[in-house]
């Protein structure tokens, strides 16, 4: 056992080491990381599609009077010029309205001049008072009527005769007769669709493109145009129309684009080719697809501060990706250390040590 005396010693040797100890702070986890070395490229690529060459303008013909169909002039694919005639329609009943009509005609007509050379002899009357007023003003007004009559009976002749030459339908351009969906004996309603005729005026491809490649037909300015009939011969092309919405099933983007200056050559439904020649950023930055953070709905990617050997999150906007990389289109310059795997593992200001070296 201890004696008083030990014992002191050992709580004033016990005190003293307890002072002289201290805390240590926990030591922060420097990560090893591997970076890629941003170098910016050319980003203007080439890029094809295939289409196939259609009338910018097809029209839907139909008789602008119903009837029965007696005659069709034209088949599929025959070319017409402007005026002639395309299909006929039974003219009989027309034609009886034309004389019925012009009997009209005649009749307000007689009740016309009747009317007037009442009126004059009245007026006559009215002057030298042998007249009243008032009777006068009532072969006025029967001359006001008779005349109305007369210019009616002269419109509706008018409109009649307008209706028998409907029967006759007649190309309204030149050009090729796409598709025929009436024959000869059937009864057709005015305005329905009897023939499709498609003019030769001015002529486009069009493609289907995805939507990654949008932008890049946005700002293409100019195409060269094959046609695979030909591959030699080349057409300078130009983006007219991109629709707003995508097709349903295939989730693409119709394209249309002018053919400028076309040879008769090019004939419709042929398949062409469609090249865009340097379409796209005119730099860009190509990162293996580990390097992308989503950061909400925003990517961005971790670059390494060589001062501090520090990572920030730094937002980019993201070009098209490819299997095995994406394209960064700003947000990065030449030179910068980008974490290149691992990225889900880091926070903001993270000290971390560059493992590999740079490419």
């Amino acid at each position: 056992m201890l004696t008083g005396g030990r014992m002191a010693i050992a709580a004033a040797l016990l005190c003293s080491l307890a002072a002289c100890k201290k805390e240590t702070a926990p030591v922060e986890e420097v990560r090893p990381v591997n970076v890629i070395k941003v170098t910016a490229t050319e980003g203007g690529t080439d890029a094809t599609y295939t289409g196939d060459v259609r009338a910018r303008h097809e029209t839907a013909l139909g008789f602008r009077v119903p009837g029965k169909i007696i005659a069709r002039e034209v088949e599929v694919g025959s070319r017409v010029e402007k005026g002639q005639a395309l299909a006929r329609l039974d003219p009989s009943d027309f034609h009886l309205n034309i004389e019925a009509q012009k009997s009209q005609l005649a009749a307000a007509q007689a009740d016309f001049l009747q009317a007037k050379d009442d009126l004059e002899r009245y007026r006559n009357l009215y002057q030298q008072k042998f007249v009243s007023a008032a009777e006068f003003d009532r072969r006025q007004n029967a001359f006001n009527v008779a005349k109305a009559r007369f210019e009616q009976a002269q419109a509706q002749l008018g409109v009649s005769e307008n209706q028998s030459t409907y029967t006759s339908l007649r190309a309204d351009a030149s050009g090729v007769i796409t598709s025929i969906s009436a024959e000869v004996g059937q009864v057709v309603a005015a305005g329905q669709e009897v023939m499709r005729l498609a003019r030769l005026d001015e002529k486009e491809v069009v493609v289907n493109v995805p939507e990654s490649r949008l932008d890049e037909l946005r700002s293409a300015k100019e195409a060269t145009i094959t046609l695979w009939a030909n591959p030699n011969e080349k057409f300078v092309g130009q983006v007219r129309e991109i629709s707003p919405s995508a097709d349903p099933v295939t989730r693409t983007y119709a394209v249309k684009i002018t053919i400028l200056k076309p040879s008769p050559r090019v004939q419709l439904g042929m398949t062409a080719n469609v090249r865009l020649e340097g379409v796209g950023p005119a730099k860009i930055v190509r990162l293996p697809l580990s390097a992308l953070y989503q950061e909400g709905q925003a990517p961005a990617v971790w670059v390494v501060d060589p001062a501090t050997n520090k990572v920030a999150l730094t937002p980019v906007k993201v070009g098209r990706y490819t299997q095995e990389a994406v394209e960064i289109v700003s947000g990065l310059k030449s030179g910068d250390l980008v974490v290149r795997a691992g990225v889900h593992k880091l926070t903001a200001g993270q000290q971390v040590r560059i493992l590999a070296p740079e490419v």
